[in-house]
This record gives structure tokens, sequence and C-alpha cells, in this order.
């Protein structure tokens, strides 16, 4: 039976800075933890340039990785295809929305579909789908591992505790081989396991009484090759490539935990205080390497994101002719060969920078080529509108509707000197058309206004006289009245600038109105009719939407005196009628009722046009 069942795992310790070699080893012994877990993506793929494929090249490349890889090495290769291709797919689908619409099309309604896109979404479903596959077993794979090794943790527990002295030598040679062929375990779990495993195997031999023959020559060997490993480590420090020596310090430790046992108590602190030191030594290397690294990096990112802002801002608003785009492409290629010479940076650093700077430099590519297509293209665009504008006036040059006529014709005339130049052979033919029919509808214009001014003169000296006629009468009568109304209209309707005559005709009216024997209702209601007839006759509707606002706002007015006036008189209730104070205010409120009654009546009178 052996005795010593204590199971509690200790780490080697170290007088001086243990924090800093134990923060060292640990480092190391987790990225062994992760490569170890990871042993299947380990296989590199070359990346070839996919950002200079075209989609179907793109969809091919996919479809052979999927076929040639195993799935769990394809991340790298992939993500960089879904880069590419979907850059590409979006400007082709803004190309083809742009092109609908540009046809009449609502963008609602706006649908593309494409074989190459539908082969990619399924070689991608299919890639998405062997990747959750493969990771889903994965997982499982490394639980089991995981048991496999707890279990053989145990019954190396076991056999130190209740082994046959005869046979336990081979059986653990036995777990020992076991344990070597158990795959990878979950990285989270890698180091407590492998130090519970070398704790109880440290305890086998500590505690082995019989075959010390064999345990002697086991420590020694272990001893010979863990001196080996240090050794190999120390002489890590004098490699020049800092991060071949980091992973060979990795492989270095995967042997010493997996492929190495224990050696003699006496030694054990001995090397492993070496081998951490060794450790550390190359962990402090590789910092201030990628320490270094990083501020060199900084250094060209900043370069190359300041020649970014560059482009970003230049500026191509005033290039007008092909020698101001010629003189910018200069430019810009001066900077594009800057940005490149500063050096390369790794992918993780330089992919966004790289997005940054195609952005940029596609904004002055797509300026540049919209100048040139427009400039090929201008000319044949310009006859086409000016084509239209000739038939637009063609087709108005005998038309009667003056007003909107006139307002069209200047419009397009407006219209033409915006337009730019034609190819010359065209020039004075079209030009020529478009004048003789904007000249011919003015023509026309303008005899009319001759005749209507003629018109006009003899409607406005016949009014006149009218006036002077109707004021010199004198006790007319309501009939005298309503035909002079009558007669007025009939004469003809009066051009803007005579319309005064309107209101001193309304005044002579009125002034009639007021000698008759009538009540206030009636005279104001002839009066308000008379006004209305002439915004009629003029065809001044915004007017009357006038007056009858107006009128609504009167009554309302109205109302409230009414009420207010309705309201003292409840405050002298105890007086009596013939009261001064309550004799005012009853006349009062009778005034203003007798008022909204007049405005009642015009605005009854106003609902009942059609207008």
């Amino acid at each position: 039976m052996l005795e010593n069942k204590e199971e509690k795992v200790e780490q080697p310790t170290n007088n001086g800075s243990v924090t800093d070699i134990e923060k060292a080893v640990n480092e190391i012994e987790d990225e062994v933890a992760q490569e170890s877990e990871r042993s299947g993506e380990k296989h590199e793929i070359p990346m070839l340039d996919y950002e200079a494929m075209e989609l179907e090249k793109l969809v091919d490349e996919l479809s052979k990785l999927l076929k040639a890889h195993p799935i769990q090495q394809l991340k790298n290769n992939i993500d960089a295809i879904k880069t590419s291709f979907n850059s590409k797919f979006g400007k082709l689908l803004a190309e083809k929305k742009e092109a609908f619409l540009a046809e009449g099309g609502n963008s609602i309604d706006f649908q593309f579909s494409s074989p190459v896109k539908t082969e990619y979404n399924k070689l991608l479903a299919d890639y998405k789908q062997k990747r959750d596959s493969y990771y889903s077993q994965l997982e499982k794979q490394l639980k089991d591992n995981l048991e496999r090794r707890n279990t053989l943790i145990e019954e190396l527990k076991t056999l130190i505790e209740e082994g046959d002295v005869e046979t336990m030598y081979n059986d653990f040679q036995e777990i020992q081989n076991r344990w070597k062929v158990i795959g990878p375990v979950p990285k989270t779990r890698y180091n407590d396991t492998w130090r519970t495993y070398h704790h109880h195997v440290e305890r086998f031999y500590d505690l082995l009484h019989l075959n010390k023959d064999f345990r002697e020559l086991d420590f020694k060997h272990n001893l010979e090759e863990k001196i080996r490993l240090i050794e190999r480590a120390e002489a890590l420090n004098d490699k020049e490539d800092i991060n071949e020596a980091f992973k060979e310090l990795q492989e270095l430790h995967r042997l010493w935990k997996e492929d190495i046992g224990p050696v003699g108590k006496e030694y054990r602190e001995d090397v492993w205080n070496r081998f951490s030191e060794a450790t550390k030594k190359i962990h402090d290397k590789r910092h201030q390497y990628f320490k270094d690294l990083k501020s060199k990096y900084q250094t060209m990112i900043d370069a190359k994101m300041k020649i970014v802002e560059e482009i970003n801002k230049f500026d191509t608003s005033k290039n007008k002719t092909h020698n101001d785009w010629q003189k910018s492409i200069v430019e810009i290629e001066t900077l594009r060969k800057k940005y490149f010479d500063i050096g390369k940076l790794p992918y993780s650093k330089s992919e966004a920078i790289w997005q940054q700077f195609k952005a940029a430099t596609k904004k002055f590519n797509a300026d540049k080529n919209a100048f040139y297509k427009e400039e090929k293209s201008a000319q044949s665009d310009n006859l086409k509108k000016k084509m239209d504008l000739v038939e637009l006036a063609e087709g108005l040059r005998e038309s009667d509707d003056w007003e909107a006529t006139t307002n069209t014709m200047k419009r397009i005339q407006a219209d033409w000197k915006k337009i730019g130049h034609v190819p010359r052979k065209y020039s004075d033919e079209i030009w020529n058309r478009f004048k003789n029919a904007c000249n011919h509808y003015f023509d026309r214009l303008h005899e009319r206004k001759n005749e209507l001014n003629k018109e006009q003169l003899a409607v406005v000296e016949a009014k006149k006289e009218f006036i002077d006629e109707i004021k010199s009468k004198e006790n007319v009568t309501l009939e005298e009245v309503q035909e002079a109304i009558l007669k007025w209209k009939n004469l003809g309707m009066l051009p803007r600038n005579a319309r005064h005559l309107n209101e001193k005709f309304n005044k002579t009216i009125d002034a009639h109105l007021n000698n008759l024997n009538m009540n206030r209702g009636e005279i104001e209601l002839m009066k308000f009719k008379n006004i209305v007839e002439g915004y009629l006759t003029q065809e001044d509707y915004k007017k009357l939407d006038s007056e009858q606002l107006f009128i609504r706002r009167k009554i309302d007015e109205n109302v409230r005196e009414m009420q207010q006036l309705e309201n003292n008189l409840s405050f002298i209730s105890n007086a009596t009628e013939d009261n001064p104070l309550v004799v005012s205010v009853r006349k009062g409120i009778q005034e203003f009722k007798d008022e909204l009654d007049i405005w009642q009546a015009k605005l009854d009178y106003l609902r009942k046009l059609d207008y």
C-alpha cells in the first residue's frame, strides 16, 4: 500500500520576481491550451487576390475551397471572399436599381435576381452548416476527451492508493500511454487538468518503494529530456525571429507537459525555475518586440490616415475641363504612391485603413468618371432637351389660352438659356425653329393686347361718362338704381389700372340708396350685392373669400358684444325698466341684433353664390 494521499496541486516556487515569472509562464501555457484546442485549424491556405476577382470567379473559388480543404481551415479565406463579393454585388445592385428608376420604375417595386448570387448564397449556407456541425462535434469531442482524462486521473489515484506492488509500475505505464493518445480538452480546463495529472504522477514516483531501479531510470531519463528542453528554450533567446522563437517555446512547453514525466524531488524546483526563467526572457523579448512594433505600426497608420484625409478633402468641384481633371489625376496618383511607399501593415490593422483608402479614391474616381461620361454625352442630352422645347413651343404657337401659354413660353425661353451647347450641325436649325415658334406666339399676343387696349379704353371712357350721368340725377328710384347697376355691368370689364372707377360708381350708388325710403338692412344688402357683382365680373374670387372671412369675423364680434351687454344687464336686475342705464343697455343690445341680422343676410347671400 502506498502512503501520502494528499492531492493538493503545488506550483514550483522561486525566490525573486515570482509574479513576473509566473505571469510569463501562464501566458505561454494559455497559448499552448488554445493551440491544443485549435490544432485542426493550423493549416494555412494561400490567400489569393480576391479583391481583383469578378463575381463568377469568387463563387468558383468559394466552391473550390469547400471541396479541397477541411471546413475549420477556411475562415480567413471565406471572410475575404465575402468582403469582395458583397462590395461588388452591392455596386451591381445599385447600378441596376438606378437604371430601373431612370426608366420610370418605382423604388418599392424594384427586384433583382442573379444566378451567381443564388449560387453564392447556396455555397455560403453550405459552409455555415458544415462549420456549425464541425464545431458542435468538436465541442462534444473536447468534453469527451476531458471525461476520459479525468477518468485516467481517477485510475491513477486508485493505483496510488490501492495498486498491487507487483504490477503497479506496468499499470502506471499503461495509464501514461493511454493519456498521451487522448486528444485535446477545452482550453479553459487544459492547464488545470494537466497540473492535476502531473501532481498525481509525481505522487506515484515519490511513493514508489518497489521497482526503484525503474523509477530512478525514469527520473534520469526525464531529467535529461527536460534539461534538453531547457537548453533549447535558453537558445531561443538568441533567435532573431521572435515570433518563431515563441512558437517553438510553446512546443517546448507542450512537450514538457505531455511527453516528459517527473524528475527526482531534489531536481524538480531547480529545473522548473530554470525553464521558467528561459520562458520569461522570451516572453519579455516578445512583449518588447510587439510594443516597438505597435509604435511603428501606429506611426505608419497615422501617415496612411493623413493621406486618406488628404484624398477625402481633395476638391474637384472647380474641375470644369479635361485639363482640370488631368491635373487632379496626377495629384491623386502622387498621393496613392505615398500611401503604398509607407509600407505594409498586418491584415488585422490594415483592413480598416485600406477600406477607408479605397472609399476615398472611389469617391474621386466616381466624380472623374461622371465628368467624362457627362462630357461625352452632354451635347446629345442637350440636343434632346432643346428638341423637347422646340416641339413644345411649336405646339403652343397657335394657342388661345393666353395666360397659361404666356407663362409657359416665358419659362421655356428661360430653360433654353440654361441648357448648354448642342452639336454644331444642329445648332442653327433648332434655334431658328424655336425662335420662330416663340416669335409667332408673342406677335399674336401683342396684336391681341393692342385690340384689347382699344376696347378697354372705350369701356373706361363710357363708364366715366356714366358715373357723371348718375351723379347728376336727383330723386332716383329703386328701379333706376337697379337699372344703373345692370348697365354698369353691361358696359364691360375695366382694365386693372382703372378699377378704381368701380369704387367711385359704388359710392355714387350708395348715395342714391341712402336717399330712398328703405330700411337700413335693405340698403346695406343692396350695396353689398353691388360690390359682390363687381368682384364676380372681375373674377376676383380671392376677394370674395376675404369678404366671407371678414363677415364671419364681424358676426363673432357682434355676438360677443351682445353677450357682454346681456351679462352687464344681469348685474342691474333690481333696477326698473325706465332706469336710464337699463334703457341704454337694452338699446345697445337691439342695435347689435340689427347689425347681426345685416351681417347674417350678407353671409347667406355669399353662400348661395356658385363661384
